[in-house]
């Protein structure tokens, strides 16, 4: 077939490539009323939207610079948030730290003070028992020097007066024979 259609060409007389001049004026009309319709409809529409997308993603690049520039500030001030946290942690622990020892030299103190209270207590109620023991002594040595001054001297020493004065004279004498031999 291919050779039928080499002959009817060369038959005709007209070169195959070369259009006919009908065709080429149509096709010059078309290409132009196409070239019109798409120059004047389609391309501003495609530009429109080319527009649209660029104006997209610009926006969403500046919106995206705009949210990592927020994200930063934000992670600065929760650092600074953070660090002023760890100063404030810091500062009240050493405040509680003063305290502490503060409370513990006030219970010293008090202890010191209730200890001393106790002890001077003690050596009150220890010099109070001394000066009973002393006049119960005191009394109960009377008595016996009386009732042994009463069967040497063999008078009977019941005159409370005359008791009272001796024991005290002997008691005296005690009393300045131990200061001397302290001394």
């Amino acid at each position: 077939m291919t050779m039928a259609a080499t002959i009817l060409a060369a038959e005709e007389g007209s070169n195959p490539l070369i259009p006919h001049t009908f065709e080429l004026v149509v096709g010059i009309f078309s290409f132009f009323v196409v070239l019109f319709f798409v120059g004047r409809l389609l391309v501003p529409r495609i530009q429109k939207t080319l527009a649209e997308r660029t104006d997209a993603i610009e926006g969403g690049i500046k919106r995206a610079e705009e949210a990592q520039a927020e994200a930063l500030n934000l992670q600065k001030q929760y650092r600074d948030q953070l660090a002023e946290a760890r100063h404030e942690a810091a500062r009240l622990r050493e405040e509680a730290r003063e305290q502490a020892a503060q409370i513990r030299a006030e219970l010293r103190e008090d202890a010191q003070a209730e200890a001393r209270r106790l002890v001077e207590a003690a050596h009150a109620q220890i010099e109070a028992d001394r000066q009973a023991a002393f006049a119960q002594l005191r009394t109960e040595i009377g008595r016996l020097s009386t009732d042994l001054a009463s069967r040497i001297v063999g008078e009977s020493l019941e005159d409370e007066a005359r008791q009272s004065r001796v024991v005290d004279r002997f008691l005296d004498e005690l009393e300045s024979s131990d200061a001397q031999a302290v001394r």
